[in-house]
């Protein structure tokens, strides 16, 4: 893997167990396995990096979903499934970037599908539990800290880029995904909370929030918004939907008793037909689109 300066956009050269841009002289280094690849940061991403740093639970970070209330698990990997449902061959083997990716969730999915997979965080402390992830379930995953306004990839690097609710916790959004599509050699797959009615109504009675825990206002995005930006680099966009669903970061009681096996094959029937009937007003979206030959 390639990495490059992430304002130069020039290879780094490696000296030393260091990497140098040979445009600017910036010098960047290698901890415990990782390259941090990302300059100072805006007070807002610094303020989430020390979030995610020291605030979550490190043994539910590296586990999920393994180990969670079987309705929980389902949601979560019926989410994945969807994220890669429009791809066709794109979605079994290559290389695959997932930008904003935390502890390794995402990059564990996409690893049992085949793919080589890297993923980058700003936070140092979600990128060790991604590594302790990789090594504790048993597959190769480089990692890098790295802001997701500035990736440190050259242009084409990955075959699938790929993002789940990552974007909406940037100053800039949209910015993060033309660098989503400057680095993807085939394919993307963004995966986000929608701009959407039903959300607002959920953010004004207390389901929802507008602004997380980690202190980010939540920039919710457009379909018709992400499909133009891919549009104007090249991508054709073979799905874009927006589907229903809600579930705490950290499953509570409803989760719980949702997956007893009384009720269990109900809950994961219902929410089925609630998709089926209302998810196209839903408040989550997931846009896959492939660049043209």
């Amino acid at each position: 893997m390639t990495y490059a300066c992430p304002a130069c956009r020039v290879p780094l050269r490696s000296n030393d167990g260091r990497l140098r841009c040979p445009t600017c002289s910036h010098v960047f280094v290698k901890r415990d396995g990782i390259a941090i690849l990302a300059f100072e940061i805006a007070s807002q991403a610094s303020e989430q990096a020390s979030f995610f740093d020291t605030s979550l639970a490190p043994e539910w970070e590296i586990e999920r979903p393994y180990g969670a209330p079987r309705f929980h698990n389902h949601v979560i990997r019926s989410k994945f499934r969807r994220s890669i449902g429009g791809l066709g061959d794109f979605s079994r083997a290559g290389s695959a970037l997932v930008v904003c990716g935390g502890s390794g969730m995402d990059a564990g999915f996409l690893a049992e599908q085949g793919f080589s997979v890297a993923t980058t965080d700003i936070s140092s402390g979600a990128s060790l539990r991604a590594l302790e992830r990789s090594r504790r379930f048993g597959f190769p995953l480089r990692v890098v800290v790295a802001d997701a306004e500035r990736l440190p990839f050259p242009n084409r690097s990955f075959d699938l880029v790929y993002v789940h609710d990552g974007l909406h916790h940037l100053e800039q959004p949209y910015v993060g995904l033309d660098e989503m599509l400057r680095v993807a050699r085939s394919a993307v797959s963004i995966n986000e909370p929608a701009a959407a009615a039903v959300t607002r109504a959920a953010a004004v009675i207390g389901v929802a929030e507008n602004v997380e825990e980690a202190g980010n206002h939540v920039k919710r995005m457009s379909l018709d918004a992400i499909q133009a930006r891919c549009d104007e680099a090249g991508f054709d966009v073979v799905q874009a939907r927006r589907y229903a669903m809600f579930y705490r970061h950290e499953p509570g009681l409803p989760m719980r008793v949702l997956s007893k096996p009384i009720l269990f094959t109900a809950a994961r029937v219902g929410s089925s037909v609630v998709n089926r009937f209302v998810g196209r007003i839903g408040n989550k979206l997931t846009v896959q689109a492939v660049r043209r030959a």
